[in-house]
This record gives structure tokens, C-alpha cells and sequence, in this order.
């Protein structure tokens, strides 16, 4: 199993990344899409990055169309789209799946290092289900915006179910425990 800091990834205009990239830092890892409800979490993630990067703090985003076709884009196209809409200046990831068969290696190590998330107790899975909306497995990412931690050392910390915002006090919470440590 490859340590999570060398899995290859690709940025979002295509130039050879991996997590390593930002060794030392704490990374809020989150799976992004431009036609979501939750869509306006970019602009807490573009505050939290703004607020925390110089304590060496970094949000990765990561487009990811496995729900509801919300990420239709090319690469380009989301760019775009996120530095125009919420002048996104936080490290942006090509297009990747997070779930089923063809879950990208960094997702799988994820899940596997935070099986479970931490939830704000709203029922977002329930109301997702009203919608016809239901996991496959109970590890699963359960909806665009999810969101992991992962410390300085490569740890994955943190794991928070879409609905918890960057702003949510257990996730500004979180971060910040993070980067005194």
C-alpha cells in the first residue's frame, strides 16, 4: 500500500502532483462540483485557505462527478468556473471518481485511513436518500464537499460528512488544533 504522500495525482492543468507536494502542512482534502447545492462552500474553503495558509495550512480540492452528474466540466472548464465565481486560489486537482470500481487511489486510502465521518447530526444522508440518493457501502463518500484532515505527518485525522462547512465549528476547530501541533 503506497503511503498516501506518493499516490500520483495530476493538477488541474495536468502537471504531475502528489500530496507530497505539501509535506508538512495540514491538508483539508475535499471532493468539489460546480452545479451542487453545496457549491457555495468554495468560498469557505477560499477563506479558510486565505486564513490559515501562512501556519502552513493548504485546502486540495478535488472535482469529482459521481454525484447527480454535478461535475460535467472539462478541467479547464472548472477552473475556470471557480476562479471566476469564487476567485479560488487554493490548489485545484484534475477531475477524479471518488467512488465505486474506478475510486481513485488517493480515495481509497482515505476511506481507509477515516472509514467513518464525523456529521453534524442534520440527516443529510436521510435527505439524500429522499431524493434516491443511497451509498453503495457505508464507507463511501456520501456526497459532493466531503471533506478530510490530514496532519502535518501524512495522517489522516478528520473525516466530515458534506453538510459540515468549512466555517462548522468542528471543522474550523479541527484545523486549528491541527496547526498548533
Amino acid at each position: 500500500m503506497a503511503k498516501i504522500q506518493d499516490i500520483p495525482l495530476k493538477t488541474i492543468t495536468g502537471v504531475d502532483a502528489s500530496l507530497g507536494d505539501h509535506a508538512g502542512k495540514v491538508l483539508l482534502v475535499v471532493n468539489v462540483a460546480s452545479k451542487c447545492g453545496l457549491t457555495p462552500q468554495y468560498a469557505g474553503l477560499e477563506t479558510a485557505y486565505e486564513k490559515y495558509k501562512d501556519q502552513g495550512f493548504a485546502v486540495l480540492g478535488f472535482p469529482a462527478n459521481d454525484f447527480g452528474a454535478q461535475e460535467p466540466g472539462t478541467n479547464d472548464e472548472i477552473a475556470e468556473f471557480c476562479a471566476a465565481t469564487f476567485g479560488v486560489d487554493f490548489p485545484m486537482f484534475a477531475k477524479i471518481v471518488v467512488n465505486g470500481p474506478d475510486r481513485h487511489p488517493l480515495y481509497k486510502e482515505l476511506i481507509a485511513a477515516k472509514p467513518d465521518a464525523e456529521t453534524s447530526g442534520e440527516g443529510f444522508e436521510e435527505k439524500l436518500s429522499r431524493y434516491g440518493f443511497k451509498r453503495e457501502n457505508p464507507t463511501d463518500i456520501l456526497w459532493n464537499f466531503e471533506k478530510f484532515l490530514i496532519a502535518r505527518d501524512g495522517n489522516v485525522v478528520a473525516r466530515f460528512t458534506p453538510e459540515m462547512t468549512p466555517e462548522s465549528p468542528e471543522v474550523s476547530s479541527a484545523i486549528e488544533r491541527e496547526l498548533a501541533k
